[in-house]
């Protein structure tokens, strides 16, 4: 169910408020271009800026425009343990398939205080729970012991790796087999990790290419070895375009770009620079984006 091409979206702003008619537009956008999943809530969303009813709403339009169609993973993650458990809860009652759930940022707690944290959230709700593992941003970065530990529990089903490490795909593969289900958080490492026992992309790229981001998850799944590498090497320099500057920042324009939104992003995220926009610019005209 979780796997291909999954958008992390980006939260479309007005005059610094929820933009809800574009974001409604945007999911359409993905769904017709053939996207697999959808995120809302999580980092490339913006979610340390918003406000908590903006969070919950997301995700309630996330799962009315989807209606069904794709999976709904709600981004739920805090670094308040009591926080996480309500959005969480919040999050399958408004009908989402899953929760992406980042480990605690700042607090920096112990693999068993990591463990404390997801199992507390497992305990209180019904849903399943990717794992979201992000040392870049949250300082912490959970093991892969720890991991096949949470595997254990009824609602821990898989999770989003952006370690950026190659062979901790292979570990957690090794660790705790088929079953548990391996996202990459890294455009620009899905090819391989997919050769390792990954199953697909929680992506920033697809918000800009989807069509695109789909086809080359199509192709990787499906063993069309030649296709998919075509297709990820055609996609490779906006992979790293999308951040030139922080992310959603290169995303955000990009959109403005095709039309589906304004490039607002809200402090202390700033709009791109002139220089950015220019190679950002360059490489949608050479991926026929725009």
């Amino acid at each position: 169910m979780f796997k291909g091409s999954i958008t992390a979206l980006v939260t479309p702003f007005k005059n610094n408020k929820l933009d809800e008619d574009s974001y409604e537009k945007f999911i359409e956008f993905q769904i017709s271009n053939g996207t697999n999943g959808i995120v809302p809530g999580g980092t490339t969303g913006e979610s340390p800026t918003l406000e908590y009813f903006e969070h919950k709403k997301i995700i309630e339009i996330a799962v009315k425009v989807s209606n069904g169609r794709i999976p709904v993973i709600a981004g739920t993650g805090s670094n308040s343990t009591k926080e996480a458990i309500e959005l969480t809860k919040f999050a399958e009652n408004a009908k989402a398939d899953a929760a992406l759930i980042v480990t605690p940022y700042y607090n920096k707690p112990t693999q068993e205080g990591l463990y404390q944290h997801y199992k507390a959230i497992n305990d209180n709700c019904g849903i399943p729970i990717i794992i979201y593992n992000i040392p870049g941003r949250s300082v912490v970065d959970m093991s892969v012991d720890t991991m096949a530990r949470l595997f254990e529990l009824k609602n821990i089903v898989g999770v989003k790796d952006a370690t950026g490490d190659l062979d901790r795909a292979t570990a957690q593969k090794n660790k705790m087999g088929d079953e548990f289900i391996m996202l990459t958080g890294n455009d620009e490492n899905a090819y391989e990790f997919n050769k390792r026992g990954g199953v697909g992309c929680i992506s920033v790229s697809s918000n800009v290419a989807p069509k695109m981001c789909s086809e080359f998850q199509k192709f990787s799944n499906n063993g069309n070895d030649i296709e998919a590498k075509k297709l990820f090497d055609q996609l490779l320099e906006l992979h790293h375009v999308m951040f030139v500057e922080s992310n959603p920042v290169p995303a955000k324009y990009s959109l403005s770009l095709l039309k589906l939104m304004e490039e607002d992003v809200r402090l202390p995220l700033v709009t791109a620079t002139e220089d950015s926009k220019n190679k950002i610019r360059n490489i949608l005209k050479k991926t026929s984006i725009i």
